[in-house]
């Protein structure tokens, strides 16, 4: 994916790569967030916050300091795609992941 393709396009330009995993994954989970409160009322917002959210998470993915964690940011992703598409493959329900990545934004405001 070319860097003028990414809707985040500060952060893809490299400024994701100065924030610690915790920041990264709350942020993914403000766009999760947006998803759940968007779920039933707005389909085009909810789409939006969920294309945002897989480009952060592909761009945590692709940051190799979370080499020994690929595997949890994976499943995360794959539970959002899950979630996403009404959780039939795993039950997984966007207020599931709505509390899984709030815990990262504590954790990132705690840090500072």
């Amino acid at each position: 994916m070319t860097e003028s393709v990414y809707r985040h396009r500060e952060l893809a330009a490299g400024r994701w790569g100065t924030l610690s995993l915790a920041e990264q994954l709350g942020n993914v989970g403000s766009e999760v967030g947006r998803m759940r409160r968007a779920k039933g009322r707005d389909e085009h917002l909810m789409m939006g916050a969920f294309e945002r959210a897989l480009e952060l998470l592909d761009l945590t993915l692709a940051d190799p300091r979370w080499r020994e964690r690929l595997r949890e940011i994976a499943r995360a992703r794959e539970f959002l795609c899950d979630a996403a598409t009404g959780g039939t493959e795993y039950g997984t329900t966007l207020e599931d992941l709505d509390r899984y990545f709030f815990a990262f934004a504590v954790a990132a405001r705690a840090g500072r």
